[in-house]
């Protein structure tokens, strides 16, 4: 068979080949794209009621629920926050399109030399769009639809906005959502007075909220802490020195932790709630009658004789029953 034939024969193969492809492809697009979840249902906050319950003397005893801080322009939001998430999460989100493959080489690269997964290769746009339309079950049809809503998100809204939706609505453990509610759990401040310190913090709670939660190990969060101001320092938002002095100034108390008073009676009443009311969607709260005074009271008092008679006769817990003659 002549050599033209063969090129002829061959061309027609490459270009039925491909033709195929191209409709396989427009095939399995299709099928992701009818698969993906209504966006604008997504978008909007959803949230479990907030249950609280009080004392007689309206203490709060415990919350249970989903805490959303007020919506913050990112113009409100302190630079030092916003350079400590994108020094951590993604310091080329103002330059790639939605997709990095910049920094998914590198990602790969550095999983490789470590010989396990340390670094993550998805953009900050690509966690907003799993964050807000998609579950945490990891499968190549979820990653498929991450970067096709990613994509989306990028024409639809411009960076500032997308920044500006991923601090908003990123959850920051402890039940909060978005860097105001976070800011408030744990520092009892607004996002807009917290230190470069806190900031660092929670940016770094972004990657495991539960694991970096300071209220929970206060070892690891400042681990965790210094890791970003550690990251802000190398993408030039910090020098060393003032990496230094901020880490300096963590020594002191950076969030603030309130002492638990009648913590078993508000599980308890947590626990039972359900069976009393229908919660629904709407916020509850449970006044009770529990006396704060009188609870502090009747601790200090047990916990003085653990520690005296409790030794002797090899007890550890105890209970005071108070009577209203």
């Amino acid at each position: 068979m002549p050599l033209a034939n063969i090129i002829s024969i061959a061309f027609q193969w490459i270009i039925t080949f491909s033709v195929w492809c191209i409709i396989g492809g427009i095939i399995i697009f299709a099928w992701f794209f009818l698969d993906l979840p209504d966006v604008d249902e997504s978008l909007q906050a959803t949230r479990k009621p907030i249950i609280t319950v009080l004392s007689a003397d309206n203490t709060v005893l415990a919350t249970q629920g989903h805490f959303y801080g007020l919506p913050k322009r990112l113009e409100h939001l302190p630079q030092d926050l916003i350079n400590a998430v994108l020094a951590t999460e993604d310091r080329r989100f103002y330059k790639h399109f939605g997709l990095d493959f910049i920094g998914l080489f590198r990602a790969a690269w550095v999983n490789l030399r470590a010989g396990k997964i340390v670094q993550g290769g998805s953009t900050l746009t690509q966690q907003v769009a799993k964050n807000l339309f998609l579950t945490p079950v990891r499968s190549l049809k979820r990653k498929i639809q991450e970067v096709m809503l990613a994509l989306w998100l990028e024409n639809k809204f411009s960076k500032d906005q997308i920044l500006t939706i991923y601090l908003n609505r990123a959850y920051l453990g402890a039940g909060t959502y978005g860097v105001d509610a976070a800011a408030k759990k744990y520092f009892h401040r607004q996002v807009d007075k917290i230190t470069t310190y806190q900031a660092a913090l929670l940016a770094g709670l972004l990657k495991a909220p539960s694991r970096y939660n300071p209220l929970v190990n206060k070892k690891l969060s400042h681990k965790r802490t210094i890791q970003v101001l550690e990251n802000m320092v190398s993408a030039g938002y910090l020098s060393k020195e003032q990496a230094k002095l901020v880490n300096a100034q963590s020594r002191k108390k950076i969030f603030k932790s309130k002492k638990n008073i009648g913590g078993y009676f508000a599980d308890w009443i947590l626990a039972e709630v359900s069976s009393f009311v229908s919660i629904g969607n709407t916020d509850l709260t449970i006044s009770t009658t529990l006396d704060t005074e009188l609870q502090k009271k009747a601790s200090s008092i047990l916990f003085r004789a653990l520690k005296i008679e409790g030794k002797i006769k090899n007890v550890q817990n105890g209970a005071i029953l108070i009577l209203d003659l």
